[in-house]
């Protein structure tokens, strides 16, 4: 299954688009009732916005101070004067990207309550003044950030002397410490998936055909199912947007009427077959059995027994690793570069430990550079918890922790030089907006130490 949670911004967003009106009726410190607390041009910030950032704080672990409503406040200021600012300067919201960025919420949210009418009935309005409320929100968040965006770039390009200025302005006792990197090549072999699948698809017909004769679905799910969180609740799901799922699994289960069975379907995950329970728009909820591909020590020994062929010609100086990863990996990210591995997002070549799978941690920590492992069991990338695969490792390089150096470390330090100087530009931007931006705040925030001078004039 893809991830189906919430995203902790968008349910903070969601929290303070929503909760004002269920919070207005209620009670705030010192016994105060819902008021607009600060005004930064011609935006108001409402207590009950503070109100429900803390207890959104609060329910994500934050531990709570007496300060707490100040901290809080004080980034509401920051982000009115960017709105403000932004609106000056005419940007634009982009109305598509706006609308996919809202349904993409709306069917989250709906997902997590159980359809259109318990969203409805949780935030007390419909659906339509939900949306509204939503959009307008997340368009002041898209000109908010478009202008924090605007501010940063104003940060001129840094060249390598740049760099070495900021690297020698940096306290030696402050340099950041880099951890254990490693640099790895490996020839990778996948097993054989055909003789597994067979065995996966007569296990998932066997099942089909017992629920068509009269077995529960969700019991044969409580028992087979490798789903284990839907295997507790009898393989159910939950009412869920389709956008959620794997393309095919929503795809098979959406094309059921209630109660009906699929035909064996194959998503990144495995296999499953389905029984739809109910549906509702583009949201359905639906039992499933998964099953993935197991594989016999016959599949193992036989990878083992080629790597261990591999190993040995490398060895004897037959061929090379990286010749040897071009022609026999399966691999299809690394064989062309010789088998080195690289991070798929940034393409960095240097993996930490905690970036690496812990099967090729715990093989690769006891060697040396040059050094070749024993063939050994881990998993790709591929679907969310991987599939099984076959390898052997080359230590390239290891390289240990230190202090951030120029040499070694010149695109970290790069990093680290660029975010100086973009919070620089933002803290300018926030000093002059201060001075010349129309500012009250509530003399019940009189008291706060804010970070930033010039809030209170």
């Amino acid at each position: 299954m893809k991830n189906n949670t919430l995203f902790t911004a968008a349910l903070s967003l969601i929290i303070l688009m929503t909760s004002a009106s269920a919070i207005n009726a209620q009670k705030y410190p010192k016994g105060l009732v819902d008021k607009t607390v600060a005004l930064v041009g011609g935006d108001m910030i409402q207590l009950s916005n503070i109100e429900a950032e803390v207890q959104m704080m609060l329910v994500q672990g934050i531990t709570s101070d007496k300060y707490i409503r100040c901290e809080v406040l004080e980034s509401m200021l920051e982000s009115k004067l960017f709105l403000t600012q932004a609106r000056l300067d005419s940007l634009k919201v982009g109305g598509e990207t706006v609308e996919a960025e809202l349904n993409n919420r709306i069917q989250q949210v709906m997902s997590q309550l159980g359809g259109e009418k318990a969203m409805e009935a949780y935030f007390k309005k419909p659906m339509y003044k939900i949306k509204q409320d939503w959009r307008d929100a997340l368009s002041e968040q898209s000109l908010i950030q478009q202008m924090r965006s605007k501010v940063m770039q104003t940060t001129p390009d840094l060249t390598p002397s740049d760099v070495e200025k900021f690297y020698k302005s940096i306290p030696k006792d402050s340099l950041p410490i880099i951890p254990v990197q490693y640099q790895i090549r490996q020839i990778l072999l996948y097993p054989n998936k055909e003789t597994a699948t067979i065995a996966i698809k007569e296990k998932l017909l066997e099942l089909r055909e017992r629920i068509l004769k009269g077995e529960k679905f969700s019991n044969l799910a409580t028992i087979y199912s490798q789903d284990t969180k839907s295997a507790v609740r009898g393989g159910e799901l939950g009412m869920m947007s389709k956008q959620l799922l794997w393309p095919a699994f929503s795809d098979a289960a959406m094309s059921l009427k209630p109660g009906q069975v699929s035909q064996i379907v194959e998503s990144p995950d495995g296999f499953h077959i389905i029984q739809l329970i109910a549906r509702e728009g583009d949201m359905f909820n639906a039992r499933h059995i998964l099953i993935r591909p197991e594989y016999s020590s016959e599949d193992r020994s036989k990878a083992f027994k080629s790597l261990d062929s591999i190993k040995t010609l490398i060895l004897a100086d037959s061929i090379t690793f990286e010749k040897a990863a071009r022609r026999l990996s399966q691999d299809p990210k690394s064989f062309l570069n010789g088998g080195i591995m690289s991070d798929e997002n940034t393409g960095a070549v240097l993996f930490e430990k905690d970036q690496l799978k812990p099967a090729d941690y715990n093989v690769i920590k006891d060697l040396k550079p040059g050094e070749i492992s024993e063939p050994f069991e881990s998993v790709d990338n591929e679907g969310n918890l991987g599939h099984t695969v076959y390898k052997i490792i080359k230590i390239d390089r290891i390289i240990p922790a230190h202090p951030a150096s120029f040499k070694e470390d010149f695109s970290i330090l790069l990093n680290i030089a660029k975010d100086s100087n973009a919070r620089k530009a933002i803290d300018e931007f926030i000093t002059k907006k201060q001075r010349t931006t129309y500012i009250v705040i509530d003399p019940m925030f009189y008291n706060c130490p804010f970070k930033r001078e010039g809030w209170i004039k």
